[in-house]
């Protein structure tokens, strides 16, 4: 158990200070913002983390489509189920500056309702942005999620399994029933799980974070396990990845990425996966590590998924 808490400590520490090197590196300043929504709920009367912030710019990049309607990139945080906060937008907040509406979500943590509670939490989420596009103008066409770990996890979830019945019904869920269909248009995974059956090591153990998310150990519960994996619903029609990954990942093994790129590709879905060489889980060198650097990469992708031509 204490190696789980140091390894959160680190996560956190990791996250604090990659947000603020993203945070230096945005090439605007702070004004060329519009508007900010914060504490948002996206579900009525719902828990206290069933909420989100939404930033606006001010208007449309002059790069960008002659329409006013702005593309969205949802932000999901890490932090292994247990911990994180919608706070934590250094990265994504950057592309408001850019012509892009951006919202970050909290979900409920492991401590609160086990999976797939928080995978419903980000599709209310995203319904909840769909629902609402006039009134923000989002470009309901043109949404793309991004999240680092356990947010890479649910990303993939929303890429891979976000318009599929799995997640309908569950007991340990304060309101089952169904949940909107949601498709997003792009996916960028930074270094998330996909198979916990296949990380092995601690993860197996029963106070591990997979553990605490699906309920109980990886190994005897390999159904709950499955139910969970995004590489479990991949399919020919799920939307175009963009995934990155430390090499000497310790947290997170690279072949967790690896397995999912492997099984996109087969499918025929557009795939892309960058390896960060001398890059654990996210920390120094994962930004810098690559040419183009992983952020330019990220940019790009977005831009040619999510605006360009459309």
């Amino acid at each position: 158990m204490k190696r789980y808490a140091s390894t959160l400590v680190m996560f956190a520490l990791l996250v604090s200070s990659l947000t603020c090197l993203a945070q230096e590196r945005a090439v605007k300043a702070a004004s060329s913002e519009g508007k900010t929504y914060r504490d948002v709920a996206y579900v009525e009367n719902g828990h206290e983390r069933q909420r989100l912030d939404l930033y606006l710019p001010h208007a449309p990049n002059s790069s960008s489509t002659s329409t006013t309607r702005h593309p969205l990139i949802v932000w999901i945080h890490g932090g292994a189920w247990l911990v994180g906060s919608k706070n934590d937008v250094g990265f994504a907040k950057p592309f408001v500056e850019r012509g892009y509406a951006v919202a970050s979500v909290n979900y409920r943590l492991s401590q609160h309702a086990i999976f797939p509670a928080q995978i419903r939490d980000c599709r209310l989420a995203v319904a909840w942005l769909i629902e609402h596009a006039d009134e923000y103008q989002i470009d309901p066409q043109r949404i793309g999620v991004w999240g680092p770990s356990a947010g890479g996890h649910l990303v993939a979830l929303l890429g891979t399994a976000g318009d599929v019945d799995a997640f309908d019904k569950t007991s340990d869920d304060e309101a089952p029933q169904s949940i909107p269909r949601v498709r997003v248009q792009a996916v960028v995974d930074w270094f998330g799980p996909t198979d916990f059956t296949t990380m092995g090591g601690t993860h197996d153990n029963a106070d591990s974070p997979e553990a605490k998310l699906i309920g109980g150990p990886v190994q005897t519960h390999q159904d709950a396990a499955a139910r969970a994996n995004p590489i479990t619903y991949v399919s020919a029609d799920d939307p175009p990845f963009l995934i990155v990954h430390g090499e000497q990942d310790r947290t997170v093994p690279i072949g967790q990425s690896e397995q999912l790129v492997a099984a996109l590709k087969q499918a025929g879905v557009e795939t892309t996966f960058i390896r960060v060489p001398n890059a654990g889980h996210g920390g120094p060198g994962f930004l810098d590590n690559t040419t183009p650097p992983v952020m330019d990469q990220v940019r790009a992708f977005f831009d040619n998924k999510l605006r360009v031509g459309k």
